[in-house]
């Protein structure tokens, strides 16, 4: 049994445990708030919510004086939470406990001595904070291909209990056609309106000219009507289809993405595992998130020579030549992002290490002292 711990804020998290959780041998369990996210293969605890009612974080000392990051004060829905997660470890008795993210969670199980997994994230993490999850853990699960950020600044301990895995996508292992035809239903109605079946497409001057795909998040701010149509006047001949940031999602993201000449989406990682699936020419933009996720992100796939790069939502001159920068560099880069059989090799790498759990507990595995992430391999690198 293994159970997955999925924070709330954002879609990546649950849309990427439900990918890794749909290729494992074990029984996986998924804890987080609301219901469990589509295509949940396994049980589902749904969790009472850690910020509702909604807290003052200098009243209620939120990060208890800096040692941790969420656990304000007199919380009901904070103490609810965790004594669920307890009463579910005591039920259930995981193997191990895959936390993506949050350093609370991390603590709480590995005090019940419950080894943990927990997940890996861009950005600046060598803070005392990260450093209590990242040390009690057993493995950090990694969903970059290995070389992409830099990990320098992480200790030689991180480094070789990490598990760079590449991009883990939510569509399937395989990549969509380019030669898809447009839907009918993609275009807006001739009065200029939007038809109900065509919610966020926009066009500019050349109506049905090349197309640009807009996967925005919905854990940051959402896109205004002013930035878009500043990108969509500076960019004459392109359809602009815009998913999220409070627009309608997908119905279809892969057939989505096929028939995308230019795909511009957010930095999280999520979002772009899905363009690098796709291998479409892409704007990665950066946006304002805790510890420099997204920046990270963009500066990877810039560094790679993958995508045009940019942080937050440029202004419209600059549009024209940054979808001309993405045609440039093109598609096929992105198989640096090592997104084919990423969710397969991460759920790999947690069966292997839940079965060395089991066997050290029946006293017939590792001997003492043996760090249980190295059972699947030492070092880094997607296959570690």
């Amino acid at each position: 049994m293994i159970g997955y711990y999925l924070h709330h804020q954002g879609s990546g998290h649950r849309r990427r445990a439900t990918a890794v959780a749909r290729r494992a041998r074990h029984h996986v369990t998924g804890l987080g708030s609301g219901p469990a996210p589509k295509g949940w293969p396994g049980d589902w605890v749904e969790l009472a919510r850690d910020d509702d009612p909604a807290v003052d974080p200098e009243g209620a000392d939120v990060t208890a004086r800096g040692v941790l990051h969420w656990v304000p004060l007199h919380h009901r829905g904070l103490l609810r939470r965790h004594a669920q997660l307890l009463a579910w470890l005591e039920q259930d008795r995981p193997e191990l406990l895959v936390v993506d993210v949050s350093v609370e969670v991390s603590l709480l199980a590995r005090l019940c001595g419950v080894p943990v997994v927990v997940g890996g994230m861009p950005g600046r993490r060598a803070d005392a904070v990260h450093a209590l999850a990242y040390d009690v853990a057993e493995a950090v699960l990694a969903p970059w291909p290995a070389g992409a950020h830099p990990l320098e600044d992480w200790p030689a301990r991180w480094r070789v209990k990490t598990w760079e895995v590449g991009g883990i996508s939510a569509m399937p292992d395989a990549v969509p056609s380019s030669d898809a035809a447009p839907s009918a239903d993609a275009a807006p109605s001739s009065d200029g309106t939007l038809a109900p079946a065509a919610a966020g497409v926009t066009t500019g001057s050349g109506g049905s000219g090349r197309q640009v795909l807009v996967l925005w998040g919905h854990g940051g701010e959402p896109l205004r009507p002013e930035q878009l149509q500043e990108a969509r006047s500076a960019t004459p001949g392109w359809t602009w289809v815009v998913r999220g940031g409070g627009h309608p999602s997908s119905p279809d993201l892969s057939a989505e993405l096929s028939r995308a000449d230019v795909v511009v989406c957010h930095g999280g990682q999520g979002a772009v595992a899905d363009v690098a699936l796709a291998r479409r020419p892409a704007v990665v933009l950066a946006q304002e998130r805790p510890f420099d996720e997204q920046v990270a992100t963009a500066a990877a796939v810039s560094r790679l020579g993958i995508a045009a790069t940019g942080h937050g939502w440029p202004e419209g001159a600059r549009w024209p030549g940054l979808l001309s920068r993405a045609l440039e560099l093109g598609g096929p880069g992105w198989a640096r992002w090592g997104t084919d059989g990423a969710a397969a090799t991460a759920a790999g790498h947690l069966d292997a290490l839940a079965d060395s759990l089991a066997r050290r507990a029946r006293g017939d595995g590792s001997g003492p002292g043996t760090t249980p992430g190295a059972v699947v391999g030492e070092g880094v690198g997607r296959g570690a």
